[in-house]
């Protein structure tokens, strides 16, 4: 029996999904500001569905995203309601959950060539690790599209003190590469000396996975994936701009879905779950062929 840590599904999309309001380029910060109990019920959905690990819905709460909307006195506000949302949702569940923290991109998913160097990103990614460390079991640097502002983020996160992951973001362009172009391999040697728990892939379409899991998996330790269900990144998708402009597959269906995630379990992930457009629904899926499988589903 194996031990397989099962991640929540993407919370992004599925807040927007259930909100009253339109998308914004607040994303899912204003739906926490807007109506806070669908962060809460979200989280929960997904616990109940199987995930044994669920996120900070921080994914859009930075300094980088508020301050253009004047609302940089939110900053700190919603980090700590997000914190609070998480662990009401944990304590109503009566599961054992880990909660994971979130170090998302400096500036906007997918454009890595927009951000400042390290230096300047570091102080960024320790306010937010500061904040969230105290509260959470560990830290996720998400959807890093560079090997660059993976370091800033890992270098925060890990002088903490806390287990740290650290997840890419491919192109799907059928390279398995980075954004940035650059490889994993390259990635991962810039986080060199910075201790790393767990190394995933993460908000890219599952077949670009497929095509990544043994580089993946070459770089040592524990490795894992969850993917989105986007149909596709278009080029305009920058700062400013909405997730209204992006779809979703019909044809990546929780069943679908599992079947790609368990192919990476029996190539040697050992976390799996879902990022954008990969609900509650599906991770109840892949807790059912986990578990038909015969593995053991397990925490942080």
């Amino acid at each position: 029996m194996t031990k397989i840590t099962l991640l929540d599904g993407g919370m992004g999309q599925e807040l927007i999904r259930r909100a009253s309001g339109p998308p914004t380029p607040l994303w899912s910060a204003q739906v926490m500001m807007d109506e806070p109990d669908l962060v809460r019920d979200v989280h929960l959905d997904n616990i109940r569905a199987g995930a044994r690990v669920i996120t900070l819905n921080t994914y859009s709460v930075t300094r980088t995203r508020l301050e253009p909307h004047g609302l940089a006195e939110q900053f700190k506000v919603l980090q700590r309601r997000a914190i609070d949302l998480a662990q009401a949702a944990r304590d109503a569940s009566g599961e054992e959950v880990a909660i994971a923290g979130c170090l998302p991109p400096y500036l906007w998913s997918y454009r890595p060539e927009m951000n400042p160097g390290a230096a300047e990103m570091i102080p960024h990614y320790n306010e937010i690790a500061s904040l969230q460390a105290p509260h959470v079991d560990l830290l996720l640097c998400e959807t890093m599209g560079s090997a660059e502002e993976a370091f800033a983020a890992v270098s925060a996160a890990a002088a903490t003190g806390k287990p740290v992951w650290v997840s890419w973001t491919l192109a799907d362009d059928g390279t398995g590469r980075l954004r940035s172009g650059e490889t994993l391999a390259e990635a991962n040697a810039a986080l060199d000396g910075l201790p790393v728990a767990a190394r995933l892939v993460n908000c890219s379409k599952p077949e670009t996975v497929d095509l990544a899991f043994d580089d993946l998996k070459a770089l040592g330790g524990t490795v894992g994936a969850y993917a989105n269900g986007f149909t596709g990144i278009r080029d305009y998708f920058t700062a400013g701009s909405t997730v209204a402009g992006l779809s979703a597959r019909a044809d990546l269906g929780p069943e679908q879905y599992a079947d790609f995630a368990m192919g990476w379990v029996d190539r040697g992930a050992k976390i799996i779950g879902g990022c954008c457009e990969v609900g509650p629904e599906h991770i109840a899926e892949l807790a059912r062929r986990l578990a038909e499988a015969g593995h053991e589903i397990v925490g942080a």
